[in-house]
């Protein structure tokens, strides 16, 4: 893993002076410049070559968001974390700029003090740093919709009850986007832990619920686990886990967090292991070793488990770990990934 080098661009004075004290705090990341708008973030991206740029949303001239899709289709396109307020309006240009290429969005407190401040993007450094050694792609994914007679139609796809579970955090929506296009609208049922900010899942939630061909809800305890329906756990106080039954259900637990994760996949994993239940697991892109040693547990219980391929994942983490545990039995790029569990869910015909 490399040092970040990072570029703080926001038109507030204030602002860049709070995101460079957090920064420079955190271990491995150095600031190399800042910038107030687009035109000054150019010449010293020209100047310093950074390998992550934090970038504000809202900038006079040309915006955030413009600039951002500048820096993805140009000929060296860079890591870039987008700060954004907790809005729904901010909400909303967080998955546009998911959809252009952004690593990562983070929330910029409206009101606080420096202290707050402080407090609120402890985790700031975590994901600079995360950002600064991911993979970047040159241009967005294209973005399937739902329709009849397109690639990924049922075509009298027919699940065979078995339960597809996997994991992700960050480049998580950008993932689950590839992955749930292609699903049928009978899909297997399935259970996904998203981490990421609750009102930006609450939001994408809505969105591939509209955009897909299956269902997508918020998981809550209680939920039946049945063809045709994705449940998606973001509640960063609550963890989920399956429960055996006909049909299984998804329950919601309050306990500490495993390994610093909560909802953490390894606990979902596990019980799904221990329950005996038909599955298959996969560890998508995202930060950190959560979900390798769950993903162990389930292939131990004779479970097919994936990785999405590291060379392609954003942030490769959290699937190298498991790769590197010699937990999955595959490691895939996304259209492989979905391919693999619709195949291996897909009733005898």
């Amino acid at each position: 893993m490399h040092d970040a080098r990072v570029l703080v661009v926001d038109d507030s004075a204030a602002m860049r002076a709070l995101f460079c004290d957090v920064l420079e705090q955190s271990k491995n990341i150095r600031v190399i410049g800042t910038a107030a708008n687009a035109a000054e973030a150019r010449e010293q991206i020209a100047e310093l070559q950074p390998n992550v740029v934090t970038l504000d949303v809202e900038m006079p001239g040309m915006s955030g968001i413009e600039f951002l899709e500048e820096i993805m289709n140009g000929g060296n396109p860079l890591p870039v974390v987008m700060l954004s307020s907790l809005t729904q309006s901010g909400t909303e240009t967080s998955l546009k700029a998911f959809e252009l290429g952004a690593v990562e969005c983070f929330p910029k407190p409206l009101k606080a003090t420096p202290e707050q401040f402080a407090k609120t993007v402890g985790k700031l450094g975590k994901i600079v740093l995360a950002a600064a050694n991911s993979n970047v792609r040159d241009k967005p994914r294209p973005k399937a919709a739902r329709g009849e007679g397109e690639a990924g139609d049922d075509g009298g796809y027919q699940s065979n009850g078995m339960i597809a579970a996997f994991s992700t955090s960050m480049g998580g929506v950008d993932a689950l986007t590839e992955v749930l296009g292609q699903y049928p609208k009978a899909c297997p049922p399935t259970v996904i832990i998203l981490q990421t900010e609750p009102m930006l899942a609450e939001m994408f939630i809505a969105k591939a619920d509209k955009d897909c061909r299956c269902t997508v809800v918020a998981a809550t305890d209680g939920a039946e686990l049945k063809p045709g329906t994705v449940h998606i756990a973001y509640d960063p106080a609550r963890h989920v886990i399956v429960e055996p039954g006909t049909p299984a259900k998804v329950r919601m637990v309050e306990r500490d967090p495993v390994g610093g994760f909560r909802p953490s996949a390894t606990l979902l994993f596990g019980s799904l292991s221990r329950g005996n239940m038909p599955a298959i697991g996969a560890v998508l892109t995202g930060m950190g070793e959560d979900g390798a040693k769950g993903l162990k547990l389930l292939q131990a219980a004779g479970c097919r488990t994936l990785a999405q391929d590291r060379n392609t994942a954003t942030v490769p983490q959290a699937p190298a770990a498991a790769v590197e545990a010699g937990a999955a039995s595959a490691e895939l790029g996304l259209a492989e990934l979905a391919a693999d569990i619709l195949t291996n869910c897909a009733a005898a015909t």
